[in-house]
């Protein structure tokens, strides 16, 4: 049975490399915010795999896939991740002390409450370089890779790269650092490793799927000039657009008070750019290297305009909240003064599964006339109409309050940018100086950027554009060569003493001693200010920052403390490659551990695709005829492992090696695929845009008809929500399952993962519809279920639940439900339009 990922993809679009910046994974998997949370660390793993095989199955990449996670940060980035830890600190532990104010007031009242329930909640802060968790989840992920090559087709010649979190860097910067070495050495000729050279999207798929070559279209269209004089060119001038994006903020810095992403600053920017480049004489940038002079001159034209745009949005704001009132007297106006409740009360229709019987309508009547005349002098709450003596009635309607308000209260707002006289107050409140300190103001805009490990923005608050006058002249030598933090010393930069217990308990005692010569690094509050925004979490969170001197003096009392374990997960490590046996590398990499080889050996790149680095012996490597331990209970260890692991690290060069950004030569340029009417904003026809579906635009889709659909209303329960259902993974089915085995007559199927379950695990999976035996009352057999019973080739694992193959233990009140939820063989196709293609394969048995 060959696996569904080593043939065509049915998208009819081939991919070599697939880079997976992980933690977009690892949040969704751990703590989700649209379903129930996992129960503990080993679902949470599951998860991952599950997500991570959706997301290939989509993609089927040929060459490479490159897993990173993010790993120690630059400074700059510990001050935004000190910020969110904090303030998630913060909002617990105000959720939980508004909590208990609330039942002590119930109570105090004579109200009934349940036992408060105590449950251990999620710390997503252990999602950061140096915690155990993350640790585990690198063992988990070599796991992971060991048991898909060895299992796979689909994977057997593809070169994996895991970069875990002991590797410095977030994920995405060490992506593109890979992307750009490799970029940077000679390519491998054309050959039977270019099979897909030649391969070009012809159409977009949802995922969200975007192509990069449809967004160079869109900019070459927005950005090309005429009538320059110099050269255009389109490279540079995208160089020049993703320099100047920065200024409207990152995760570095603070975006500058004129510019909003949501006001159209982009727009503004690359306006303001073309007008101006024709005096500049030339682009912004070249290579990653900045021209401050040209600079200048575009952030003084945005300044310019600062005082016209701080007045628009204060007249955009106030016009808003204009509209919004209007709306809400519009909608009291319309809005009856009084809704009946109880049996009578309106029902919404289609949604009233089981009408209620009317009881006793003279007494229901006579309690609505009552209401009715008694309103103007009757004491009770309007909520409550009355018995027929007098008393409250729980059965009464709702009456529409008359102390509604049509204004909320509006955050303070010192600075008043529409105001004249807007930047002293702007220096005055936020930096406690006199704007007329022409110093200060130059010691903000020079520190606003810098390439370094060490280098961060000292400030809370940006600079103006207008403040910007002058930066060609300031000093540009910044310290080269500096070093990331290690893992746990990151942790004691951002974790607020909350998160404390993931740290070592001597080093854990600094955050809360009293006598701790760095207890001001961990405020237990600390004020927001909302800057002229609505809600907290808008805010300036008003932080110490952390002096790194201070700290690693600090540090130095406590390092003696760390036992083995902790200082193997202090230490920075690097990247690891695996191939299976069937890999052309793969001899080369086990010659190397052979003849215990300690000195690094550059990769053959006609072995690996033209992959290019240097390898050496890994410690704990996954070796061929080796067990492979599996870090989760509910797997078998990998006992017949034929996969292989060494480390890998990327091309060096010189310090000062400038990366070109050009178009590297021999690049094929993909055939334009926009047309005149795509540039128009008007060319759906009046009618609401919605993304295309699917890479092929012109692919009739697979899907029920309407008899199928009538047949689902009919049978499966109304509510669409899943109680207690855990699965971030798109639920394969028999259909597109690569844990799937032909059966023999009489045999059940089992995925090949989960028949890795260890002996001692009893538990399994709720039964499929199809076989559970007939019960008095039950629906009958669905067409389609009847039909996959006699499909035994494809039959689902009783193991299967509705988070694909590799779902794990549901509760038991989940396996009572189970019954009556959607198939997962139909699922895909009416909630997950990507699995539309991949129906083709065995749509002709199953569904046609």
């Amino acid at each position: 049975f060959n696996c569904i990922h080593s043939k065509p993809n049915p998208n009819e679009v081939e991919f070599d490399n697939l880079y997976l910046d992980m933690n977009g994974i690892i949040h969704p998997c751990t703590h989700p915010e649209d379903k129930p949370a996992p129960k503990n660390e080993d679902e949470m793993m599951v998860a991952i795999f599950e997500y991570i095989d959706r997301i290939f199955n989509i993609v089927r990449p040929r060459r490479l896939l490159y897993m990173a996670i993010d790993g120690v940060a630059p400074r700059a980035k510990m001050n935004q991740q000190r910020s969110r830890r904090f303030r998630a600190s913060k909002e617990g532990m105000e959720a939980a002390e508004e909590k208990q104010k609330i039942r002590r007031e119930i109570l105090a009242k004579g109200g009934i409450l349940p036992p408060e329930e105590v449950k251990e909640r999620f710390d997503s802060n252990c999602i950061t370089p140096g915690t155990e968790f993350m640790d585990n989840l690198a063992k988990c992920l070599r796991y992971y890779i060991a048991d898909r090559l060895n299992s796979d087709p689909g994977w057997k010649n593809l070169t994996v790269i895991l970069s875990d979190a002991s590797a410095p860097g977030e994920g995405e910067h060490k992506i593109m650092d890979y992307i750009r070495r490799q970029r940077g050495l000679p390519r491998e000729k054309q050959g039977k490793h270019d099979q897909f050279a030649d391969s070009l999207p012809i159409a977009e798929q949802e995922f969200i799927f975007i192509r990069l070559c449809v967004l160079r279209e869109y900019l070459e269209r927005e950005l090309t000039m005429a009538s320059l004089p110099f050269t255009f060119d389109f490279e540079r001038s995208v160089d020049d657009w993703v320099f100047m994006c920065f200024f409207v903020g990152n995760d570095f810095l603070p975006h500058l008070p004129s510019l909003e992403i949501r006001e159209g600053a982009i727009d503004r920017l690359v306006n303001i750019y073309k007008n101006v480049v024709h005096k500049t004489g030339g682009y912004l940038t070249e290579s990653g290297f900045v021209n401050l002079q040209r600079v200048q001159m575009i952030m003084l034209a945005v300044g310019e305009v600062e005082d016209s745009i701080f007045k628009k949005r204060k007249d955009d704001d106030d016009n808003f909240k204009r509209r919004q009132k209007e709306k809400r007297k519009r909608m009291k106006r319309d809005q009856p003064s009084f809704i009946p409740g109880g049996q009578f009360s309106p029902q919404a229709l289609g949604n009233r599964s089981s009408p209620q019987a009317i009881s006793n309508p003279r007494q229901a009547a006579f309690e609505m006339r009552m209401h009715d005349r008694q309103n103007s002098t009757t004491s009770s709450s309007p909520n409550t109409s009355l018995n027929s003596d007098g008393s409250p009635s729980l059965a009464g309607g709702i009456k529409r309050k008359a102390e509604d308000s049509d204004s909320e209260p509006e955050p303070e707002d010192n600075i008043r940018l529409w105001e004249t006289g807007w930047k002293q107050r702007y220096y005055k409140n936020k930096f406690d100086v006199d704007a007329s300190d022409e110093k200060f103001r130059r010691k903000v805009v020079q520190s606003y950027g810098c390439a370094s490990w060490n280098w961060y923005y000292p400030f809370h608050y940006a600079p103006f554009a207008s403040d910007f006058e002058g930066i060609a002249d300031m000093p540009s030598d910044f310290e080269k060569g500096s070093k990331p933090f290690k893992p746990l010393e990151q942790l004691m930069g951002v974790f607020p003493a909350a998160s404390g217990n993931f740290l070592p308990p001597t080093w854990r005692k600094l955050m809360t001693d009293p006598e701790s010569s760095i207890i001001d690094f961990y405020p237990e509050d600390f004020a927001i200010d909302l800057n002229g925004k609505k809600y907290a979490w808008q805010g300036v969170a008003l932080l110490p920052f952390v002096d790194e001197r201070r700290l690693r003096a600090a540090l130095e009392e406590v390092y003696p403390d760390l036992t083995p374990e902790e200082s193997r997960r202090n230490s920075l490590g690097g990247d690891v490659l695996f191939v299976g046996k069937h890999h052309p590398l793969c001899d080369f990499i086990v010659e190397q551990y052979k003849t215990k080889n300690t000195e690094p050996v550059d990769i053959p790149p006609e072995l690996c695709h033209g992959i290019q680095g240097k390898l050496t012996l890994n410690e704990n490597a996954v070796l061929p005829d080796q067990t492979v331990e599996s870090p989760v209970p509910m797997l078998r260890d990998l006992a017949q492992n034929s996969a292989v692991s060494i480390s890998f690290k990327d091309p060096q060069f010189d310090e000062d090696f400038v990366f070109k950004a050009i178009v590297l030569p021999g690049a094929k340029k993909p055939a334009p695929v926009l047309k005149p009417g795509d540039w128009e904003k008007t060319n759906n026809d009046g009618r609401p845009w919605r993304p295309q579906l699917n890479f092929n635009r012109d692919r009739k889709p697979v899907h029920l008809d309407q008899s199928a659909f009538r047949t689902l209303g009919h049978t499966m329960p109304r509510e669409r929500g899943m109680p207690g259902m855990y699965a971030n993974a798109v639920p394969l089915g028999t259909y597109g399952s690569p844990y799937t085995r032909p059966l023999l007559s009489g045999q059940q199927q089992i995925p090949k993962l989960l028949s890795n379950l260890r002996p001692q695990e009893s538990w399994r999976g709720p039964t499929p519809l199809f076989q559970q035996a007939p019960t008095a009352g039950a629906a009958p057999l669905l067409a389609w279920n009847r039909m996959l019973q006699s499909q035994n080739q494809y039959q689902p694992s009783q193991y299967q639940g509705l988070g694909g193959p590799m779902s794990y233990p549901q509760r038991p009140e989940d396996r009572m439900d189970r019954g009556r939820q959607l198939p997962s063989l139909v699922q895909p196709l009416c909630v997950y339009p990507w699995a539309r293609g991949l129906c083709h394969d065995y749509a002709d048995t199953a569904f046609h």
